[in-house]
């Protein structure tokens, strides 16, 4: 079994696989090839695109792994989650609180991020590594999509003006879990964007009207639990919830 059909089953069965590393080299350009090829089975199983997600975006997690750029992985229309999730597929479930953009114009390079923003939220996205133990490399995670697995919106705003310092906060079972500011994303959000749309020309991929963009987390991971509740608040933005069973 190739590494594409591996992760793609993983994730299909919740079956967690070794680490793709651990049987041979794979370059960071490779890995991101896998990513896009376990995203193409999605699609032909009736999937769309509908965004992208960035990762590392925390000077913490760039020294953590070794690296000094970002990374990131693609979101279809079925990771879009409304209001309740199950849990029963997912191996390695975490949730972490984000900011999320929302695009209303194509963007084909980083100068045209600015013009192209239709509108922010606060939002969330649920983890969940296909790798034993959560334990990667970083072209695993890469291939790995990025580890994305599902992300939730609360309501659409205008970009605020200090949108570099928005306070975000999460809760499950109404305590207070996380809690951070939008300044941990690389100091300012909008610099996540900048980065989505660099990597985006890069790829060859035009980030389309209406896609949404994750611009990373503003605080560490916390482990999803079954028949929990979850809050995420941003300051100025409202609130997106979501329930696990």
């Amino acid at each position: 079994m190739n590494a594409v059909e591996a992760l793609d089953n993983a994730a299909l069965t919740g079956k967690a696989i070794p680490r793709i590393t651990d049987s041979g080299e794979l370059s960071v350009s490779d890995a991101y090839e896998v990513q896009r090829a376990v995203i193409e089975r999605r699609k032909d199983r009736g999937e769309r695109l509908i965004g992208v997600k960035m990762g590392f975006t925390s000077r913490a997690k760039m020294v953590q792994m070794g690296v000094d750029d970002v990374i990131w992985g693609l979101l279809t229309d079925a990771m879009l989650i409304e209001s309740e999730l199950s849990l029963d597929p997912l191996i390695h479930p975490r949730i972490e609180p984000e900011i999320a953009f929302l695009l209303d114009r194509p963007v084909r390079s980083p100068a045209d991020v600015g013009a192209a923003v239709g509108g922010v939220a606060v939002g969330y996205e649920v983890l969940d590594s296909r790798f034993a133990d959560f334990s990667f490399s970083l072209p695993d995670v890469i291939a790995d999509n990025a580890s994305a697995s599902g992300f939730g919106l609360g309501p659409w705003h205008p970009v605020p003006r200090n949108i570099a310092n928005l306070g975000l906060s999460m809760e499950i079972d109404g305590r207070i879990v996380a809690a951070g500011t939008s300044a941990a994303i690389l100091g300012d959000p909008m610099r996540s964007l900048n980065a989505a749309a660099r990597l985006a020309a890069e790829a060859g991929i035009e980030l389309q009207p209406g896609w949404v963009i994750l611009a990373g987390a503003a605080t560490a991971a916390i482990p999803l639990p079954a028949k929990s509740h979850v809050r995420v608040t941003g300051a100025g933005l409202g609130h997106v919830e979501v329930t696990t069973r």
